[in-house]
């Protein structure tokens, strides 16, 4: 009797937050395969995420960088500065050398690409409940090389942008109005403006139409992805 309440006291609840409910379902069959892991709860945004979160406390929120309603990212940082017993991990379709740090500096302690979710989430789940990161290989060289210096040369092109300036740049690029990006950020219209000349200045873009085609291929490269 004592051996049962152990076990069931060991395992750890994850939640799920992705707008997707076919990716979800999927992720849930792999977490409820393997034993000690349960899934909790799932969301389809930022917001409905953070609710579970409160609600239920989860030792581990696995993460969707594309949500209707905000950022990945930004969810990443409002668990861990509101919830900071639960770990976040990053399971995204889009690049890791792009966001793999990012997901890292807002709070996350892995970042998995989806295609390698069959085969790495499991695994990644168990190394961030123990305490530790996880990362592809050639994204923990990356980071070593930083580190180390071996690597110095300076961000440029997308890599130099901030999280919130590749963020208004994606939703330039889904034809988003600057007072629409300034009301689903919270921010105002000239802030975006701030960012928008800012994004220019990076990527070495002249004008306004420059940019907005620029932004229109960058989320048409990531949707292939």
């Amino acid at each position: 009797m004592q051996r049962s309440r152990t076990s069931k006291a060991a395992v750890k609840n994850i939640i799920l937050v992705d707008d997707h409910p076919i990716m979800r379902h999927g992720l849930a069959q792999l977490v409820r395969a393997e034993a000690g892991l349960a899934v909790a709860g799932e969301a389809g945004s930022a917001r409905e995420g953070l609710e579970v979160v409160e609600k239920l406390k989860p030792d581990l929120a696995v993460i969707d960088l594309t949500l209707p309603d905000k950022n990945g990212l930004e969810l990443v940082k409002d668990i861990r500065a509101m919830h900071p017993a639960t770990q976040c991990l990053v399971l995204s379709m889009h690049d890791e050398t792009l966001y793999g740090e990012r997901a890292l500096r807002a709070g996350a302690r892995g970042y998995v690409m989806k295609e390698a979710a069959a085969d790495h989430l499991i695994t990644a789940i168990h190394k961030v409940l123990s305490g530790g990161l996880f990362v592809s290989e050639a994204l923990n060289l990356r980071m070593l090389e930083q580190v180390t210096g071996v690597s110095r040369n300076k961000a440029s092109g997308m890599d130099a942008l901030t999280d919130r300036e590749l963020e208004i740049l994606t939703l330039i690029g889904k034809g988003v109005p600057t007072k629409n990006i300034a009301t689903q950020l919270n921010i105002s219209a000239r802030t975006v403006e701030a960012h928008r000349a800012h994004i220019k200045e990076k990527l070495a873009i002249t004008d306004g139409a420059a940019l907005v085609r620029h932004a229109v291929q960058w989320v048409e490269s990531r949707s292939k992805l």
